[in-house]
C-alpha cells in the first residue's frame, strides 16, 4: 500500500505516509486504520487528513456525553466541524479523534465555524446513516440563543420567519430571494438589558446561515457577525468579538435505540466575549 500511495502522490514522502498511518489518519471505508506495510488492495477507498503547514493544534474540546455509539461535544467559536480549506487538524473531528483516541468519527450535522454549541458525532460507520436521519428529515429539535443590539423594546417579541435562501456573492454568503420558502425559523426575544436583546431561535429547517439571515430580516443582526449585514474585511479571528450565536440544545429520538436524547451546551451566549 505504501508503494502505491507513493506512486500515486509523488510529492508526499513515504515517511509522511508512515507518520499519518501511525497516527491513525489513513483509514478505509469503515474508518479502520490501514496497514501501509501490507499488500496493495484493489478498489479500496482510502481517507486521510491532508496537512496544512504550521497549522496550530485544535483547542481541547468539552465532552458533554459519550457512549458506545455517540459523542456530544461543546464546540467553541472559530472551530469548523469538519476539515476544509486551511482547517485540517484544527477542526472538531480531528480534535475529538485525538482527544478520545478514536478513528473514523463522523458528523451527521454541522454548525457554522463561527457558531458555538452542541455538535453530535457518530463512532461506528454503520450508524452514520441512521443518525443522519433526524437532521435530514427535520425531526431533530435544535434550540439556539443569540444576542443582538436592540435600541428600544419592539412591539412584538415573537416572530415566525419563512424565506427562500440561496447562494449569494461571494459564494460563502447566502441571500434571501423571491420564491417558495425553503427556510423557516421561530424567534423569541427572551430579555432586553442595556440595549442588548437575548433571543431564542428554533430553526425548522437547516439552511446555511439561516438564523443569521432571519435575525437580520426582523431587524436584529447578531452581534459579532462578520458576514451580515455587510461583509467585513478578512482578518484574523477576534476572540473578543465572536459571533454571539450558541447551539444551546439538541434533542431527537434515537433512531437505533428508540430512546429520547437531549444534549445541552454549557456556553452562555452572554459570556462568549468575556
Amino acid at each position: 500500500m505504501l508503494e502505491w500511495l507513493t506512486e500515486r502522490f509523488p510529492r508526499i514522502a513515504p515517511e509522511a505516509w508512515r507518520l499519518r498511518a501511525r497516527e491513525g489518519l489513513v483509514t478505509d471505508d469503515e474508518g479502520a486504520p490501514v496497514d501501509l506495510e501490507g499488500p496493495y488492495r484493489a478498489h479500496l477507498r482510502l481517507s486521510y487528513f491532508r496537512e496544512v503547514p504550521d497549522e496550530p493544534e485544535p483547542p481541547p474540546l468539552r465532552i458533554l456525553f459519550e457512549d458506545e455509539r455517540l459523542v456530544a461535544v461543546d464546540k467553541p467559536p472559530f472551530l469548523p466541524v469538519t476539515p476544509g480549506g486551511p482547517y485540517v487538524r484544527r477542526c472538531v473531528l480531528y480534535a475529538a479523534q485525538r482527544q478520545l483516541g478514536l478513528a473514523g468519527l463522523a458528523a451527521p450535522h454541522r454548525l457554522d465555524r463561527e457558531t458555538s454549541g452542541v455538535v453530535l458525532l457518530v463512532k461506528r460507520p454503520e450508524d452514520r446513516g441512521p443518525y443522519g436521519e433526524p437532521f435530514a428529515e427535520g425531526t431533530a429539535t435544535k434550540i439556539y440563543e443569540a444576542l443582538a443590539a436592540v435600541s428600544e423594546a419592539p412591539a412584538e417579541r415573537r416572530w415566525s420567519v419563512a424565506s427562500r435562501i440561496e447562494t449569494g456573492t461571494p459564494w460563502f454568503r447566502r441571500r434571501e430571494v423571491p420564491g417558495r420558502p425553503n427556510a423557516v425559523s421561530e424567534i423569541e426575544l427572551l430579555e432586553l438589558r442595556n440595549g442588548v436583546g437575548r433571543f431564542r431561535l428554533r430553526p425548522e429547517t437547516g439552511k446555511t446561515h439561516q438564523l443569521r439571515l432571519h435575525m437580520l430580516r426582523i431587524g436584529f443582526p447578531i452581534l459579532g457577525d462578520r458576514f451580515y449585514p455587510e461583509l467585513r474585511p478578512q482578518g484574523p479571528d477576534d476572540p473578543s468579538n465572536p459571533l454571539r450565536l450558541v447551539a444551546s440544545s439538541l434533542a431527537f429520538r434515537d433512531p437505533v435505540t428508540g430512546e429520547d436524547r437531549r444534549f445541552e451546551s454549557r456556553y452562555d451566549v452572554r459570556a462568549l466575549a468575556e
